[in-house]
């Protein structure tokens, strides 16, 4: 199966549908009768695709086991056709869309099963998904030529030519994975005032985001979340709680990282730990999401 553990919990939505034509409208009639010899059509078939939902890892071997929050399943009668829908939901990090399809499959099959006896000329024709919402792709984003974006390390050992630099560059690769290009990349040493310093450079420069990394913990030298909160003029507490939260899941010093976020005038300032993985896991947990306060932000300025 493919590796989700770097993907965050969201609602999760998926709508699939299945058509299934009779050769009579006396089947159709026998149907709404509730004269089928094997029993009640839809209420047979909805309770076998409650039951494939629920099941679909099972049959499928890539999909992953997952959490069902939600799943209904209606009939509808269109001249010969009876249309099956199928409604799914969770909180999880992968979609449903699999799930929905094997639910409306399994149910148009229970009617082909209950309904063969009596038409010969049965036909299961489409099944198809309809909709899905739900993780990154949910996400409208300022596209990257808007976005003036900026990456700055901060390390004594790196600055000082001791160490090579992999957390920067793995931010730029996550930024380019999102099409947004870095416009600004640099090193300075762990220094309150430097650090204060090329913030406010870049904010005059009028930098769209500006993430630094390094400097977050708790030795004496760590001093980026010090530097870069008096000059908050708005935080947004809520999104290194949930890089805390999203690192404590994989790791539990993460607790320990004092990372902030907000805005500078009209620059959003991010401070990431410096470890490669921290870098990593902290990009994984914000973003695209976070993408959408820029947009946002663009609004509020052309307002």
């Amino acid at each position: 199966m493919v590796d989700i553990t770097s993907k965050t919990n969201t609602l999760r939505k998926a709508v699939a549908t299945a058509r299934l034509k009779v050769s009579s409208i006396q089947t159709i009639e026998a149907v709404l009768a509730k004269k089928v010899p094997k029993g009640d059509v839809f209420e047979f078939s909805r309770a076998a695709g409650l039951f494939a939902v629920k099941k679909t890892s099972d049959v499928i071997p890539d999909c992953h086991p997952l959490p069902i929050e939600y799943t209904a399943i209606t009939h509808e009668i269109e001249g010969m056709y009876i249309i099956i829908r199928v409604e799914v939901h969770t909180i999880y990090k992968t979609g449903v869309e699999v799930e929905a399809m094997h639910g409306a499959s399994v149910t148009a099959l229970t009617i082909y099963d209950m309904l063969k006896p009596i038409d010969k000329g049965i036909e299961i024709e489409n099944i198809r998904l309809e909709h899905k919402s739900g993780g990154k792709s949910q996400y409208k984003l300022v596209s990257q030529d808007q976005l003036k974006c900026g990456v700055i390390v901060c390390s004594d050992r790196i600055s000082a030519g001791e160490k090579q630099d992999i957390s920067g560059k793995t931010i730029i690769q996550k930024l380019e994975s999102y099409k947004i290009e870095t416009n600004h990349y640099d090193i300075i040493p762990d220094d309150f005032q430097q650090i204060q310093q090329k913030v406010m450079a870049l904010v005059e420069q009028e930098f769209n985001l500006l993430i630094f990394t390094g400097g977050t913990g708790l030795s004496p030298r760590d001093v980026t979340p010090d530097a870069i909160t008096p000059l908050l003029d708005r935080e947004i507490p809520g999104m290194m709680e949930n890089v805390r939260k999203y690192g404590q899941e994989r790791m539990p010093y993460a607790m320990l990282s004092r990372g902030v976020a907000g805005f500078i005038k009209s620059t959003l300032v991010i401070t990431l730990p410096g470890s490669v993985k921290g870098a990593e896991e902290s990009m994984d947990a914000l973003f695209p999401a976070v993408l959408h306060v820029l947009k946002v932000q663009k609004g509020a300025d052309h307002a």
